[in-house]
């Protein structure tokens, strides 16, 4: 019996998830591609709909490491620890792009679900690979945490940008129409 006993259930729900996520999040991509909101400015994607993306993958990897049956936390929390950092990287890129693109003014919403939560949740991979070592349920709890935020982050994120789409698509099509 290992440390990771007993998580399976939690990971066969949450890796699918985040799979099926991605797929969904492509295909919403196409079909809005064609809106003039959605080739306003390709840093706002950038800034604002990749990183959904990039949320969704990571759950999907967190996943797939805690399910391989290792024999301890050792390499994983190393893995984690890596993962945590590359989040943190990335945020400092989005938040760059969420600042240089000009299609949309960020609100404080914004700030908080494409940058602030991200943070929290990278930094939480950094703190189970750090403590991995000597507390391993703790460890394994902020994992399990980590992956949940970053996958309601990246539904959130996803709806948004879907929700922000559709409404500029009506406001478009409502002021060509009194035209």
């Amino acid at each position: 019996m290992t440390v990771l006993d007993g998580w399976e259930n939690f990971y066969i729900i949450v890796g699918p998830s985040a799979g099926a996520l991605i797929g969904l999040q492509f295909v919403v991509i196409t079909l809005i591609a064609d809106t003039p909101a959605a080739r306003a400015d390709e840093m706002a994607g950038s800034a604002f709909t990749t990183p959904s993306v990039v949320h969704f993958e990571l759950v999907l990897l967190l996943s797939a490491l805690v399910s391989i049956p290792w024999q301890g936390l050792g390499t994983v929390s190393i893995l984690w620890g890596l993962m945590g950092l590359f989040g943190l990287i990335y945020s400092i890129i989005v938040a760059r792009r969420m600042r240089l693109q000009t299609a949309y003014q960020p609100v404080f919403e914004d700030w908080l679900f494409h940058l602030l939560l991200p943070l929290v949740a990278y930094l939480g991979m950094g703190a189970a690979a750090c403590i991995a070592g000597s507390h391993e349920r703790p460890a394994l709890f902020l994992i399990a945490t980590a992956a949940l935020l970053l996958l309601f982050i990246g539904i959130h994120n996803a709806w948004d940008t879907v929700t922000y789409h559709v409404f500029s698509r009506k406001r478009e099509h409502h002021k060509k129409s009194k035209e």
